[in-house]
């Protein structure tokens, strides 16, 4: 009966045009399907779309922030730089903020190209100077202090076309202007640290989000949160110890597992902790993560998971394309959550250790019925697809092939 009234749902909101949107005060729901698979949502903008389109609208200032650059001549990505470009011919001041791991990820002819964009200021942060062992993860951008985007999608030629992501357009002039303010944060964290000094701590103790608000922004770390930013780390637990029936979940990995020096994966269970408390209560909880979070060691804490009571974790696999295998693509990336299909989440976070903790992520939660069912809805689709399969306790999986075809 749930999987019917999904249906009806979806085929509900599909209704109408083709490039209609789906939107609730303040927020629109943006999406990318891999191509060449059944995953596609007419009612979903696509992020070249909006991108561009917030681009093309800007009038005096640009902010962004990214963890890697990567563009591909002749892709649907191009279309966003040249907006970008524009802009920035335009006279629109473009201060761009990449993350100095980051750049080793990047493509060099990328970032030559963002430095060539009259206007733009390309700045590189070193996170793990500020945290000990963080990044920017977060993938954020901010227009002339009106709208905001924050989602699951990189900088990245492949996150537009060939990988499952998630993310928001914002319009809601409160967060909005927390957005703007992070990024101001880590503006000036850059040019402290780029000259031997150290990012201004702006908390010393956790700060609580306000549960009751409709729609409010947590981010990490919470020591370089601004005012009014809940702390990403204590407010996860804090929705999940709320839910009273089910909880879905997506993502690209989960383990219960840090960040270590040396590859090291220490213990982090403040997650998973939470995760097990609620389906002790006998909430039901659907985890879905991609191929990739079959590595050892996290997915013996998969497997451990999928035999405490009320979890059911599906594991999915994009097929590869048919022009050939693509480094890093063809996988779900999407950060997303529904509890009790009344609150909405919407992130840039992995659920493990050095993301809650270390490294700046955001995410956007809302009570908002109709963005947790159409949230909800996006989950089933996949959830009931022929890519998604659960969790066989008894396997031994094999290495993903994430850079490289195997």
């Amino acid at each position: 009966m749930r999987r019917l009234l999904y249906s009806v749902l979806v085929a509900s909101l599909y209704t109408g045009s083709a490039h209609a949107d789906f939107t609730i005060p303040g927020f629109e729901l943006v999406h990318t399907s891999p191509v060449e698979t059944t995953l596609a949502n007419p009612d979903l903008r696509e992020p070249v779309t909006v991108w561009s389109e917030l681009f093309d609208s800007a009038k005096k200032d640009i902010v962004i922030a990214q963890f890697y650059a990567v563009s591909k001549p002749g892709t649907a990505f191009e279309k966003v730089l040249a907006s970008l470009t524009q802009a920035g011919q335009r006279g629109v001041k473009i201060r761009f903020l990449l993350d100095l791991k980051g750049v080793g990820l990047s493509e060099p002819a990328t970032i030559e190209q963002l430095k060539a964009i009259p206007n733009l200021d390309l700045r590189i942060i070193d996170f793990n100077k500020i945290t000990g062992n963080g990044i920017v993860h977060a993938k954020y951008l901010a227009v002339d202090g009106q709208v905001a985007y924050i989602g699951s999608q990189n900088f990245d030629w492949r996150s537009f076309a060939h990988i499952h992501e998630t993310g928001l357009k914002i319009t809601e002039p409160a967060m909005v202007a927390q957005v703007q303010a992070i990024f101001e944060q880590d503006w000036q964290a850059q040019a402290l640290t780029a000259k031997g000094g150290r990012a201004t701590v702006l908390n010393s103790k956790t700060v609580p989000a306000n549960y009751a608000q409709n729609a409010f922004l947590l981010a990490s770390p919470n020591a370089y949160n601004p005012a009014g930013v809940g702390d990403s780390e204590s407010g996860l637990p804090a929705l999940l110890a709320d839910a009273k029936s089910e909880v879905r979940i997506q993502l690209l990995d989960y383990a219960p597992l840090s960040y270590g020096p040396n590859r090291t994966r220490p213990y982090y269970a403040v997650i998973d902790n939470a995760v097990r408390a609620a389906a002790q209560r006998g909430v039901k909880i659907k985890l879905m993560v991609s191929a990739w979070n079959t590595e050892a060691p996290a997915i013996a804490y998969l497997k451990s998971l999928a035999l405490v009571p009320n979890v059911e974790i599906r594991i999915v696999t994009i097929p590869t394309a048919s022009t050939g295998f693509i480094p890093f693509a063809r996988v779900i990336h999407s950060k997303t959550m529904t509890i009790d299909g009344k609150l909405a989440w919407v992130g840039t976070s992995n659920w493990a250790g050095g993301y809650f903790d270390l490294s700046r992520n955001l995410e956007v939660v809302l009570r908002n019925e109709a963005m947790a069912q159409r949230l909800a809805a996006l989950h089933e689709q996949t959830w009931s697809s022929g890519y998604a399969q659960p969790i066989d306790i008894n396997k031994q999986y094999p290495k993903p092939a994430k850079g490289t075809p195997q």
